[in-house]
């Protein structure tokens, strides 16, 4: 096997005998070496390795994370499929958990031990190539994923591979997204995938008055107060052996922030009126719109109680930073609501797909199934218009190179072309002015159906 032909593997580090002690140690792989962020993120654009080692200790911090953590997440941003593993320091547990929060792939702790290394890394190319091929089963399956959520946008399965890998270790997750892009249903993925037994119970934090959400959620004994006529479990409770979401985390107030606090420290819970600690074996998970960060700062939100539920930090992208997702959930709204209402509506038309794909979409996954709802009733034909949505198109980012801006292009052509021939190979064919055996050989080498 030539070189070139072999995996591509990044070594991002800054220590020239480390350098080349790596290289050596990985002649089965192709190996690209860079010593700084901005060497890494040219080696990223020029090679497009699937897995990359990364030293946080980068220059010009190389004491420090700071610039250990910016190359991630550069990288990240323009590569999402990338598996990278970082190195920290001896004992640096919290720069590991957040590196893995941040999107890292895993973590090991300098001095190196190149055997153990050396499997991360085969298991990382291993996983990557599963991965690449769930996605293409993903696709012509419709998309569905983790809990139900529907997607084949990268950006999002990288999410929803978070999520799957922290399910069934035992720590609090906090998912991080503005409304209306699935925080719920991934909170109930994440449950299924948990492997717990007891019961999901989700409450929504900032729609319950705060006299009654403490009763919600820790319950109150009989007589604990006027309508108080039986004792009622509380929703910790009734969550026990399972996982209790609680959306709108950001709305609990104080006084309750420490009552919350002290479940999670001692795990057990006193209902209003009760004086007997109650065990509760209930993983929490929650969830909020809101900088948490910001809140922390200005004291609205306990410090110590953020970290108790924010051991792992998910952040969800919005529908605008998924591309291709919301044709996707489009065409699966389309479907759901003329099927409920009996309408005759069976597809999209090309410009309203078109208009789909550009949107915006401020409001999300939700404003997108509202406008859906509405263009299925009020629609006249047999296909949803673009006048019935009336959307921008967005502007585009700089893609990673000049190969995945012809590549972008070309799946936007397609798609477009497949929308306006309702999927019929022929006349997409004609349209995009190619072959048949060329327009199939495009569909298969981008992953797309028709």
């Amino acid at each position: 096997m030539t070189d070139t032909a072999k995996p591509k593997l990044l070594i991002v580090e800054d220590d020239l005998g480390l350098q080349r002690q790596l290289r050596w140690a990985y002649d089965g792989y192709h190996v690209v070496v860079a010593g700084d962020r901005a060497s890494a993120i040219d080696m990223l654009r020029a090679e497009e390795p699937a897995v990359a080692t990364l030293d946080l200790g980068l220059p010009p911090d190389p004491d420090g994370t700071s610039e250990g953590f910016a190359t991630l997440e550069e990288m990240l941003r323009l590569k999402p499929d990338l598996k990278v593993i970082v190195a920290t320091g001896h004992g640096a547990h919290e720069s590991a958990l957040r590196a893995i929060a941040s999107g890292a792939w895993d973590y090991y702790s300098k001095p190196i031990d190149i055997d153990a290394l050396g499997l991360m890394v085969a298991r990382a190319f291993h996983v990557h190539r599963l991965e690449a091929e769930n996605r293409r089963l993903a696709a012509a399956g419709g998309g569905r994923v983790l809990g139900g959520m529907i997607t084949a946008a990268p950006e999002m399965l990288k999410v929803t591979r978070t999520i799957e890998r922290v399910a069934s270790a035992d720590v609090s997750v906090m998912l991080l997204g503005a409304s209306g892009t699935g925080k719920e249903l991934l909170a109930r993925g994440l449950h299924e995938a948990s492997g717990r037994k007891g019961q999901f119970v989700a409450i929504n934090c900032a729609a319950i008055p705060e006299t009654l959400l403490e009763s919600e959620l820790f319950g109150h004994e009989k007589g604990a107060f006027t309508g108080a006529v039986k004792t009622t479990p509380g929703k910790i409770e009734q969550a026990e052996g399972g996982t209790l979401f609680l959306d709108e985390i950001g709305d609990v107030p104080l006084p309750l922030q420490v009552k919350l606090l002290r479940f999670l420290q001692e795990r057990v819970v006193e209902r209003i009126g009760g004086r007997k600690a109650i065990p509760v074996d209930t993983r929490i998970v929650c969830a909020t719109h809101q900088d948490v960060d910001a809140m922390v700062a200005a004291g609205t939100f306990r410090e110590d109680l953020y970290y108790r539920l924010a051991e792992i930090v998910v952040r969800i992208p919005s529908l605008a930073e998924r591309p291709g997702d919301a044709v996707l959930l489009a065409r699966h709204f389309l479907r759901r609501y003329a099927k409920s209402m009996n309408a005759g509506v069976s597809g999209l038309s090309p410009d309203a797909a078109a208009a789909i794909e550009g949107g915006s979409w401020p409001g999300n996954v939700r404003e997108l199934e509202n406008r859906m709802k509405r263009a299925v009733i009020m629609a006249e034909g047999k296909l949803v218009t673009a006048a019935d949505l009336d959307l921008a198109a967005p502007a585009d980012d700089l893609p990673l190179n000049l190969r995945a801006a012809r590549e972008t292009a070309d799946r936007r052509a397609i798609r477009q072309a497949l929308a306006r021939a309702e999927g019929n190979i022929s006349n997409t064919a004609k349209l995009l002015g190619v072959s048949r055996p060329t327009l199939y050989d495009l569909l298969k080498s981008y992953d797309l159906h028709a």
